[in-house]
């Protein structure tokens, strides 16, 4: 049950990257004002079992169009200017051909898991 004062999520996207899971979710305010929360999930194994570290970086429509534009700038300087030899496509095609059963979370299960024992980082653009 979803609690007054937590956003309302609208969207959410998952992206499964080795140890570390991002997740790309669109939330609405109370006045239907949109913004963005970047999280990195990745787990750890400590002494008593997996734990989930989590960072998270919000997002605010005014600054979509700058974030994305330094993003890909920043990605594509890297591909272009530094590994321009590197085929950028085979990472994606490696996962796609593994055949590792992969087994499936959702973000509330990992909240669950992690409840007391995560680290929570929580950076804010002004």
């Amino acid at each position: 049950m979803e609690k007054d004062n937590e956003k309302q999520e609208i969207f959410s996207e998952r992206v499964r990257a080795g140890k570390r899971t991002y997740f790309f979710d669109v939330k609405a305010t109370r006045s239907n004002d949109y913004y963005l929360t970047i999280t990195e999930s990745k787990r750890l194994y400590k002494e008593d079992g997996f734990v989930y570290e989590k960072h998270k970086i919000f997002l605010y429509k005014e600054d979509f169009d700058k974030f994305v534009s330094a993003l890909n700038k920043t990605v594509n300087h890297v591909k272009e200017e530094l590994m321009p030899e590197i085929d950028f496509s085979q990472f994606e095609r490696k996962e796609e051909h593994t055949g590792e059963k992969k087994t499936e979370k959702s973000k509330e299960s990992i909240e669950t898991e992690t409840s007391g024992s995560d680290i929570d980082t929580e950076l804010k653009w002004d």
